[in-house]
C-alpha cells in the first residue's frame, strides 16, 4: 500500500473514496484546498501500480502546463507523497509522456474541441483527468469511448461550476444510472489547513465564488458579477505614491475602445489610477491603429507615466502590430480567460485591496452593470453579458494578467489555489 507511506494527515472522507474508487468513473469534486486532489491522485497511483503491462495509461487536462502543476509537481512533491515520490515520477518539462511507477504515461491537453481528434483511435485501461470542467463535453465524452478494455477506470478532479454544467447534469446528477462514484468535499474536509488559513479562504471568496469555491456548491452564476462593489468603499478621490505601473487595453473600432492604467500603491493596494476612452460612435468618427497607437501614447506621456507591460486584447492582432511597430515597450497579449480573471478581479475588489479613482468614468459606469448573461447561464456556462463590457474588459486583462506579479506583493491576500489546487 502506499498510503502507509504519506507524512499527510488524511481525513476519513479522503481515505474512503480512494477505497472505494472502483467505478469506471470515480470524480471528486468540492471547494478549493479541500483535500480531493490528493485524494483522487494517492487513487491514481493505486490504479497505476495495480494496471495491466499492456494497459494504455493518461493524464488530462486543460494544457500540458496545467497538468504539469496540477499533477506531476503535486505526484513528485515528497511533502505530499514521502517516499513514493522519490524517483518514481519522471518528466521532462515539456514532453508530452512522463514516467510514473516505472509506467509510461501519455500526456493530452485539451484545450478546445479539437483536442478529441487526439484520442481518436486509442484504446486506455486508466485515465486520470484534471479540473474536469474545463475539458470540452466532446473531449469526455470520446475519452469515455477510448476506455474500453474490461477494468478501464477513468479518475478525475474538479471545482464545481453551474448546475447546469455538462459535468453536473449529464454525469453527477446520473450516477445511479452510470457506473459512477462521487465524493464531494468541502474546505473543512481538509485536516491539513490551519484554522488561520481556513479564515483567510473565507475572507477571500465573496458571493457566487464563495458558494463554489468554499461550500463547494454548484450554484448558478446570475445577478451582478462584482457583487462586493460597494461606490463608497471602492471610489477614491486621491492615488498614493505608485511603485508599478501596468496597463489593460480593450481595443474597438466600432465599439468603444479603453485602456485602464492599474498601478501598485506604496500602500499595497491595487489601483485603477486612470482610464483612456474613446467611443467612435458617440465621436462619429472612427480612429486607424496607428491613430489609437499615438493617443495612449499622447495619454501616458501627459501621465508621465511607462507602464511595465500593456496587455493587450488577444484578438486585437493589427493593433497589436501598430504598437510593436511604434516601440511601445513591454506589449503581450493579455490572459484572456474570462471566468479566472473576473475571479482575479472578484477577489481584489472583495479584499479591498483594489480600489477605483474617480477620474476612471467609463469604469465605473460599467461597474454596477456587469452582470452574468442569463442565456449563458441557461446553456451551463458562466459568461459575462456582452453590453456596457469595455472598461471591464480592460480591467480584468491587467488585473488577471499581473496576477504573479501583485499576489505576493499583498500579504493580505492568500496566493490563488482554484487551479493549484493539487498542493491541497
Amino acid at each position: 500500500m502506499l498510503a502507509p507511506a504519506l507524512d499527510l494527515p488524511l481525513s476519513r472522507k479522503q481515505l474512503r473514496s480512494v477505497a472505494r474508487a472502483t467505478a469506471r468513473i470515480n470524480v471528486w469534486h468540492g471547494a478549493v484546498r479541500s483535500g480531493k486532489t490528493v485524494a483522487s491522485l494517492l487513487a491514481f497511483l493505486l490504479a497505476v501500480a495495480e494496471a495491466p503491462p499492456s494497459g494504455l495509461i493518461i493524464i488530462c487536462g486543460r494544457s500540458l502546463q496545467t497538468i504539469e502543476r496540477n499533477v506531476l509537481e503535486a505526484l513528485a512533491d515528497p511533502a505530499l507523497f514521502g517516499p513514493v515520490a522519490a524517483g518514481q515520477v519522471r518528466h521532462t518539462r515539456g514532453a508530452t509522456t512522463a514516467v510514473i511507477l516505472g509506467r509510461t504515461v501519455h500526456l493530452i491537453g485539451a484545450a478546445d474541441s479539437r483536442a478529441e481528434g487526439r484520442l481518436r483511435g486509442l484504446t486506455a485501461y486508466l485515465a486520470y483527468v484534471d479540473e474536469a470542467t474545463l475539458l470540452p463535453e466532446a473531449f469526455w465524452v470520446q475519452l469515455l469511448a477510448r476506455l474500453s478494455v474490461d477494468g478501464a477506470q477513468l479518475l478525475a478532479t474538479t471545482n464545481p461550476d453551474g448546475p447546469r454544467h455538462w459535468l453536473k447534469a449529464g454525469y453527477l446528477d446520473r450516477a445511479a444510472d452510470l457506473n459512477l462514484r462521487a465524493w464531494h468535499f468541502s474546505l473543512h474536509d481538509n485536516p491539513s489547513l490551519s484554522p488561520a488559513y481556513v479564515r483567510s479562504l473565507h475572507a477571500e471568496y465573496t458571493g457566487l465564488w464563495r458558494r463554489r469555491m468554499i461550500d463547494g456548491a454548484w450554484v448558478i452564476a446570475e445577478g451582478s458579477i462584482y457583487d462586493c462593489w460597494d461606490e463608497q468603499q471602492h471610489v477614491v478621490d486621491e492615488l498614493p505614491p505608485m511603485v508599478r505601473h501596468w496597463l489593460g487595453v480593450d481595443y474597438g473600432t466600432s465599439n468603444p475602445f479603453s485602456a485602464i492604467l492599474l498601478g501598485l500603491g506604496e500602500d499595497g493596494r491595487l489601483y485603477a489610477c486612470a482610464e483612456w476612452r474613446y467611443d467612435s460612435r458617440q465621436k462619429r468618427r472612427q480612429m486607424t491603429d496607428a491613430q489609437y497607437s499615438a493617443a495612449v501614447r499622447g495619454w501616458l506621456d501627459g501621465l508621465q507615466v511607462e507602464p511595465e507591460w500593456t496587455f493587450l486584447d488577444p484578438s486585437a492582432a493589427s493593433f497589436l502590430a501598430q504598437l510593436w511597430e511604434d516601440g511601445h515597450p513591454g506589449v503581450a497579449r493579455a490572459a484572456n480567460s474570462v471566468v479566472d480573471g473576473i475571479r482575479s478581479t472578484s477577489t481584489a475588489l472583495a479584499a479591498g485591496r483594489l480600489l477605483v479613482h474617480r477620474s476612471c468614468e467609463g469604469l465605473l459606469s460599467e461597474l454596477p452593470g456587469y452582470v452574468w448573461d442569463p442565456a449563458g447561464t441557461a446553456a451551463g456556462e458562466d459568461r459575462p453579458l456582452k453590453v456596457n463590457d469595455h472598461s471591464c474588459d480592460a480591467l480584468r486583462y491587467v488585473v488577471h494578467s499581473t496576477a504573479a506579479e501583485w499576489r505576493h506583493l499583498i500579504p493580505d491576500l492568500i496566493p490563488e489555489e482554484v487551479s493549484a489546487d493539487a498542493a491541497a
